[in-house]
């Protein structure tokens, strides 16, 4: 269930309220006084469908988008309608991909802390370890940020969420290469170390399998940020991507550039292809959307 509230002027508070009260999908509207003399707030329990349209027209009041705001509410009992927790909003999700794009100290962090276990794990052979790298990074936050912008043409949002994935896995490569390099450098590398004998073929060679398992990473990361199932699914995600970064900075970390040089490959690869799958998942929602209007 969605709730719909915006603070005003009484008077343009009480036309959005006949507005609401006349569209469809909107139901218990309500108008209360402000504290302050003709202020008024105005609340609306607005079904998924229909909000991107009643958000569009209570802005259309000129009232600030810091007076407006979306809340979804939790429905207890039978009542409530089925699909309402599945209907995409893209107001809602316009909004966490602004926010997701942003590339925020914690971001940063956690992606350092992707790079330490990483490398670790790709030095060691670990596949535990490599697993709790991808657990740690939240790099689908711009991956799906990203695809959003393309598929609602918002050119600065992919910008944005390109940089701050780059920047990311960035830092994650750099500590990753750190951290080989100071392990070298004190002869604390496992004996007889060599990158070609890892077991990472695959982050050394474009393959379908990268293919592949990209395009669906990119589906399902974009599925579970749309359900606020992220912090679940971002592992798929980080599938296609800290396993060839961790690798690239190990490889880069002890000289052995022709095989970082393919690990970026791979990499870039995996970016496209995921950016492919998440807005192949937008399109063909935003379709049907349009089919059900």
């Amino acid at each position: 269930m969605l709730q719909l509230r915006a603070f005003g002027d009484s008077s343009v508070i009480g036309e959005v309220a006949a507005r609401l009260g006349a569209l469809s999908g909107a139901r218990h509207v309500s108008v209360n006084d402000g504290v302050h003399a003709g202020s008024a707030l105005v609340t609306a329990d607005v079904r998924a469908a229909a909000a991107d349209g009643a958000l569009a027209m209570v802005r259309g009041f000129g009232i600030p988008a810091e007076d407006v705001a979306l809340l979804r509410l939790d429905a207890i009992g039978s009542g409530s309608v089925s699909d309402e927790s599945v209907a995409l909003v893209w107001a809602d999700l316009l909004g966490q991909a602004r926010v997701n794009a942003r590339t925020a100290v914690r971001y940063l962090v956690f992606m350092a802390v992707a790079g330490v276990i990483g490398a670790f794990g790709v030095i060691d052979r670990d596949q535990i370890l490599i697993v709790g790298a991808m657990a740690v990074a939240p790099d689908l936050l711009p991956v799906t940020a990203a695809c959003t912008g393309l598929v609602l043409l918002r050119r600065r949002l992919v910008r944005r969420g390109l940089v701050s994935l780059l920047v990311g896995l960035g830092v994650a490569c750099a500590v990753a290469a750190a951290v080989t390099g100071l392990l070298s450098v004190f002869d604390l590398l496992p004996a007889e170390f060599a990158v070609h004998e890892i077991g990472l073929a695959s982050q050394e060679h474009i393959e379908a399998e990268t293919i592949l398992v990209a395009l669906a990473a990119g589906i399902a990361g974009m599925l579970a940020v749309e359900t606020r199932a992220s912090v679940g699914v971002g592992v798929a995600i980080s599938v296609t991507t800290i396993p060839a970064a961790a690798f690239l900075g190990v490889a880069a970390g002890i000289g052995e550039f022709s095989k970082s040089l393919g690990a970026l490959s791979v990499l870039a690869a995996n970016i496209a292809m995921m950016l492919l799958g998440g807005s192949i998942t937008l399109i063909v929602q935003r379709r049907l959307a349009a089919a059900d209007a």
